[in-house]
């Protein structure tokens, strides 16, 4: 045999060889098909080996894919328009299911961002614009995870999570929506500052009750005690008098006397012969 013709076998060796061997990765799913008839999917990561020219193989991811969804706005019960940002993690579950409805990867992002959408409209149809960006934002997702989970399934499809990254509203309502928060701020602070005004009011007005009664009641027990004291001087003026009645109008005059001298240049026009001076006029009498 001619060196071409050995060269040749060798070739169509290497090929045949080469065409019966193929190997999956750890991260595919692998379908092998004979006459476009789908034959076997269960492999396992390695080589395997097939018919050539009557076996071929198609190979999908088995990893996490993401899906990034273009903003489109969505209606709330209140048909409020808000615009949505989500994405969503799927991955291949039954490989023959997928490729037997969506063949493609593409199509299989095509018809989940439909499903998605889907389920969000629904979801953001019941639901107030309060509801929608806090209230119940973990009851909106859990509800859209598992639709979305439900409804995939039929096409061998796992969707890991749906996750809404953005909600907004529309350029032309945004600033009307912020307007009224202003406005429903700006009473509620109307409001709290007026129950502040009514409650000082109402402290004050406890306080200057309080500061009356007190006052009333130290005034009365003032004069209870003034009374008192008037009382027992008087009793005590009393008895002292009805022990020495002369001694006591001695010191009672000698105490007038003491106030009316006691300071300089006081000076006093009287009858030297009144009652006033009769200690006095004693004492002269007496040198």
């Amino acid at each position: 045999m001619k060196p071409s013709g050995w060269i040749a076998l060798t070739i169509l060796a290497v090929v045949t060889v080469w065409g019966t061997v193929f190997s999956v990765d750890q991260r595919e799913h692998a379908i092998r098909f004979r006459f476009g008839e789908i034959v076997e999917t269960d492999y396992a990561p390695g080589l395997h080996f097939k018919f050539p020219f009557v076996n071929n193989v198609q190979k999908f991811s088995n990893q996490i894919l993401t899906i990034n969804s273009p903003q489109e706005a969505f209606l709330t019960e209140e048909k409020k328009n808000l615009i949505v940002d989500f994405f969503v993690k799927w991955r291949i579950s039954d490989v023959r299911q997928f490729y037997t409805d969506l063949l493609t990867e593409s199509r299989a992002q095509q018809r989940l961002l439909e499903i998605i959408k889907d389920d969000i409209r629904a979801e953001f149809a019941k639901r107030t614009v309060p509801e929608v960006v806090s209230a119940e934002r973990r009851e909106l997702m859990f509800e859209m995870l598992t639709n979305a989970r439900r409804a995939a399934s039929e096409f061998g499809i796992e969707v890991v999570d749906v996750r809404v990254k953005r909600i907004e509203f529309r350029d032309e309502v945004s600033e009307s929506v912020f307007q009224r928060m202003r406005q429903e701020r700006a009473r509620v602070a109307s409001e709290l500052r007026a129950e502040g005004a009514e409650m000082a009011e109402q402290i004050r007005a406890d306080a200057d009750r309080q500061k009356t009664v007190i006052i009333s009641s130290a005034y009365r027990e003032a004069e209870i005690l003034r009374g008192e004291g008037d009382a027992n001087a008087a009793e005590t003026y009393a008895n002292a008098y009805n022990k020495d009645r002369e001694f006591y109008s001695f010191y009672r005059r000698i105490n007038a006397y003491r106030n009316a001298f006691g300071a300089e240049g006081d000076l006093l026009v009287l009858d030297s012969e009144s009652d006033f001076f009769r200690y006095l006029n004693r004492s002269e009498s007496r040198e």
